[in-house]
């Protein structure tokens, strides 16, 4: 039945055509796996559990049913007080700020009936006041900003309240909201839709799902937990010393070898700046998604990654970002965080808060990725499966590059035994690069290292902090009290986060392996406005095939 639908399209579904002409025009042809099976059922009024991995299309799979019911009560009883309808919780800012996006274009023909709001932590409650008091048919929020109004009286949820999701439920009881989730459920009506959407169903999620959901169908389309090898192709590089991993990154993006932007993820924030600044000694502009900044700036970051002003962005995940615990603790859920041998790197520093709706690996939705590399090897195999879930979104094609060392082989093994491919062989294809074939380029790398020290990082991580503050809304008004810390901050001591080095950014000829002469752009010429886009600023770089532009085997790899 379910395939049956998937093959006819949404218009068999019975949805309101204002959701039709939305859905059209979004460009979806025909519901994935996820979409088909929920969509009927939840149209029907039932309770969801439903797994499917991450960009297969999750939020269509609810928000389409969830915005048919409301346009469907609205219609029955016109008279019927304007109130919040849908309640949909997020674990993260930017997951919330994404959902509200999708949603808003799904409603795109019919905005003036259902009205969408955003609630999470990148505004102040106060300035969220005035949205709930015109009663937003729908409210996307993090649970506990949801929360927050709540108690402050600004958001009622009895006894209007239709439909309640929980999208990554799994995350939610992660980050630590299963607290808030119970204490909002007591300001509930008796009686309403629920449907409990995640990437992966544990045991965890049963005392939740006991909670939430009443009679529940689960929704568990029979799909692998990352793309095929047709659409997703996955590689390992084995490198010998530290020196190599950065040496291979510098080849790769420098030489245009990989074409598209790229995510990159590390290990720790200390290390994305590094990687960063290493990258800027090569004149290859790159971002920091830094989990300490608030929800605002981090927003404006994957803005500009999407609108491709920026081919490459270094972001670490909430398992390797400053919210890990120290080894050995446990984190909530019961689990023990496992040290990773080679984890303690000498000189890192101590690791700082971070935003408790900081989200990265897990539901942003970044747009055009051809690569995840993986430039520190996950310490996790779900770490791993959402680190990679970045690319090969959707029906895009996509590639995942992991560098190992030789004391992370063991943590990559773990990875491949549970990551089976065809034939019961491992679905990360191993790569013998011939690094032999860009040892013209390891005086560069190393001259590049030698300029990206601890020090420099620091100064590195010391300049965004002061530049946030400067840009601070929050702040506008303490500054106007006190100029005299405005100047001081302004006119503090100057940093300096890295010595550039001009000429490490052009790659003269003669520097070019010879295998590579003839493909390799080292030098391409500047181009006017953003950053990855075609002819008129339009069509974003990296939305081709990465297998075909993911050069390899020209650099001597055994095929």
């Amino acid at each position: 039945m379910a395939a049956a639908m998937e093959a006819k399209g949404f218009e068999h579904m019975g949805l309101d055509g204002r959701l039709l002409r939305a859905v059209a025009e979004l460009g979806w042809a025909v519901p994935t796996a996820i979409q088909a099976q929920a969509i009927p059922l939840a149209l029907e009024g039932r309770d969801l559990l439903a797994r499917a991995r991450t960009g297969s299309g999750k939020t269509g799979a609810y928000g389409l049913p969830l915005l048919h019911k409301l346009l469907g009560v609205k219609e029955a009883s016109p008279a019927v007080p304007q109130a919040v309808r849908a309640l949909v919780l997020v674990p993260s800012a930017e997951l919330a700020r994404q959902v509200c996006h999708t949603l808003r274009r799904l409603a795109a023909f019919c905005s003036r009936q259902l009205r969408v709001a955003e609630l999470c932590g990148h505004s102040d409650i106060a300035d969220q006041r005035p949205v709930l008091m015109e009663q937003p048919d729908v409210v996307v929020g993090t649970p506990g900003r949801v929360l927050a109004h709540v108690a402050g009286h600004s958001l009622t949820l009895r006894p209007w309240l239709e439909v309640l999701v929980l999208d990554e439920a799994d995350l939610l009881l992660s980050f630590g909201c299963g607290d808030d989730i119970r204490a909002l459920l007591c300001h509930l009506p008796k009686i309403y839709q629920a449907m409990l959407v995640s990437a992966t169903l544990n045991p965890e999620l049963e005392a939740l799902q006991e909670l939430v959901l009443h009679n529940p169908v689960q929704v568990l389309p029979p799909e692998p937990r990352l793309p095929g090898v047709s659409q997703l192709q996955q590689l390992q590089v084995r490198c010998g010393t530290e020196e190599d991993k950065f040496l291979l990154l510098a080849a790769l993006l420098k030489l245009r070898l990989l074409r598209g932007r790229a995510l990159l993820f590390v290990g720790s924030l200390p290390r994305a700046f590094r990687l960063k600044l290493f990258l800027e000694q090569f004149g290859i502009p790159a971002c920091t998604l830094n989990p300490q900044l608030p929800a605002r700036s981090r927003c404006h970051v994957i803005a500009q990654f999407n609108r491709g002003l920026y081919d490459y962005i270094v972001a670490t995940d909430e398992e390797g970002t400053a919210e890990t615990p120290r080894q050995g603790t446990a984190r909530k859920g019961g689990k023990k965080s496992v040290p990773r041998k080679g984890d303690k790197r000498k000189g890192q520093s101590p690791r700082c808060p971070q935003d408790p709706e900081f989200g990265v690996s897990r539901g942003i939705d970044f747009q055009n990725v051809a690569a995840v590399i993986n430039f520190d090897v996950p310490n996790s195999v779900e770490t791993y499966i959402h680190r990679v879930g970045r690319t090969a979104r959707g029906d895009n094609p996509g590639t995942a590059l992991t560098l190992a060392l030789p004391q992370e082989m063991e943590a990559l093994r773990h990875i491949e035994d549970a990551l089976p491919g065809e034939n019961g062989q491992s679905l990360l294809q191993p790569y013998e690069f011939k690094m032999e074939e860009i040892e013209t380029l390891r005086y560069r790398c190393r001259d590049a290292m030698r300029s990206v020290t601890k020090q420099a990082v620091r100064e590195a991580r010391l300049r965004e902090l002061r530049q946030e503050l400067l840009n601070c809304e929050k702040l506008k008004v303490y500054f106007e009290d006190n100029p005299r810390d405005l100047q001081a901050l302004r006119h503090d001591r100057p940093l300096h986060p890295a010595n550039v080095q001009p000429h490490l950014g052009h790659v003269p000829e003669y520097l070019v392996p010879p295998s590579l002469r003839g493909i390799a752009n080292p030098n391409p010429k500047k181009r006017k406005g953003p950053r990855g886009a075609g002819r008129g600023g339009k069509k974003p770089r990296g939305s081709g095939n990465p297998l075909q532009s993911f050069r390899f085997t020209r650099c001597g790899n055994k095929a």
